[in-house]
């Protein structure tokens, strides 16, 4: 009894400390639209979110995958005492995602200046580099999280919209309200948060690291198991950013900063919860699973992934009736009045939100069990889908129709994951 109420204790306080994070990051979001939607305009806000598509495509095809690899492998790593041969292997892809990086970067850069495009330049610069600090941070948290060190990893979640928030609004108030200041100020707010989240990673991890004489090749094992994430990753950024660059390309930048609010009211803050829920239970699944081969243990994991899904919907259940209610003064409390246009259509929104993360919950039980292989069909085909409807809606209704998009993909995707997570758990009960 004292065993499981020790448990229950520690459990408690590690959840705790993610809610913790979690919230202090959404409120830190939240406040930033609020007063960055007061210091710039609507264009201009919108050439920021364009902006931002660069960091999402490296966070889809390098640093994301790279980053579920490093944090999938933490557990077995340290179960077969091989933590510093582990921590060589990060420090190799983090070099190449690095290079890769730099080289895409250039190739961005030379297209714009060769296309006349200078204008888009300076951003774009702003963009990469950002994209690489924040996939380093994100690279650490993952570290940390798998580590189960959830206080730190709370601190620096906290931390980091803040510290992007309060440095883009200095730079934007001295310098003006461009968006490759706005850009600029994310870049320096980044950079800020992994200085302290080194200092933590290296004192609580890097300093004890050990190194076993016949420890695994964990530079193929990441590579293999992160892999599938960056294959689809194209597809699926293509599929998040299609939603602005179809607005940019059918309307104009204005609608794009409109409907970039809507998406961080709606879609950011439900995704956000999941994910709270997510982080929290990915690294106690992971160690359950550990290399995979029990099937015992991979089914008690699939119904904790389903108990999380069920979990997921309810509260988007709940969040859409409560923004149907009250979209109106929602958005008089959280953003500028030039944007209270379109605050009919945040339910719908959260509703996106909430049934692709119901998916992504979902997701947690196959890359626990080491099966992220079977997803590449389901994150392609959907994604493609996604990026049509997103140009369909745009070319036809507008910021309305690129949101019912985003429903309509969240829900193929949902409905997607529901039959890859039956069909490969009666697979593995049948073996």
């Amino acid at each position: 009894m004292s065993f499981r109420s020790e448990r229950f204790r520690r459990l408690f306080r590690e959840g705790s400390w993610v809610v913790f994070g979690q919230f202090i990051a959404v409120m830190g979001s939240l406040l930033g639209v609020r007063i960055l939607t007061g210091l710039m305009n609507p264009s201009v806000y919108g050439e920021l979110a364009l902006g931002l598509t660069v960091a999402v495509l490296i966070g889809q095809i390098i640093m994301g995958p790279l980053s579920n690899g490093v944090t999938r492998f933490y557990a077995p790593a340290v179960e077969q005492r091989d933590v510093g041969g582990y921590l060589n292997a990060v420090r190799r892809w983090m070099l190449l995602a690095t290079a890769a990086i730099f080289l895409i970067s250039l190739f961005v850069v030379l297209s714009l200046f060769i296309a006349g495009r200078k204008e888009w330049i300076a951003i774009a610069i702003a963009a990469f580099i950002f994209s690489v600090f924040n996939g380093y941070n994100l690279i650490l948290n993952g570290i940390q999280n798998a580590a189960r060190q959830r206080s730190v990893v709370a601190l620096h979640q906290g931390m980091q919209p803040w510290a992007r928030l309060l440095v883009a609004a200095g730079l934007i108030v001295l310098f003006g309200a461009t968006s490759a200041v706005a850009m600029t100020g994310y870049v320096l707010g980044v950079v800020l948060v992994l200085g302290s989240q080194y200092v933590f990673f290296y004192k609580m991890i890097y300093s004890n690291r050990a190194v076993a004489e016949n420890g695994k090749n964990w530079t193929t094992e990441i590579g293999k198991y992160s892999g599938p994430f960056a294959a689809w990753g194209l597809f699926t950024w293509a599929q998040l950013a299609s939603d602005r660059w179809a607005l940019g390309f059918f309307s104009t930048t204005h609608n794009v900063g409109v409907y970039a609010v809507l998406y961080q009211l709606g879609y950011y803050p439900i995704s956000i919860v999941t994910d709270m829920a997510l982080q929290f239970l990915a690294p106690i699944l992971y160690k359950r699973t550990g290399d995979a081969t029990d099937c015992r243990r991979n089914a008690h994991v699939s119904r904790l992934s389903w108990r999380l899904t069920v979990w997921a919907m309810g509260v988007t259940g709940v969040s859409f009736l409560l923004t149907f209610l009250f979209h109106v003064q929602i958005f008089r409390i959280f953003v500028a009045q030039d944007y209270n246009s379109v605050s009919y259509l945040f339910p719908w929104m959260i509703l996106s939100g909430g049934l692709f993360a119901a998916g992504q919950a979902l997701t947690l039980s196959l890359m626990s069990r080491m099966r992220t292989q079977i997803m590449t069909t389901a994150k392609i085909v959907t994604a493609l889908l996604g990026v049509s409807f997103n140009f369909l809606g745009a070319y036809l209704f507008g910021v309305a129709g690129v949101v019912f998009a985003g429903v309509v993909f969240s829900g193929l995707y949902f409905a997607w994951m529901i039959a890859l997570s039956k069909s490969t758990g009666e697979r593995e009960v049948l073996a």
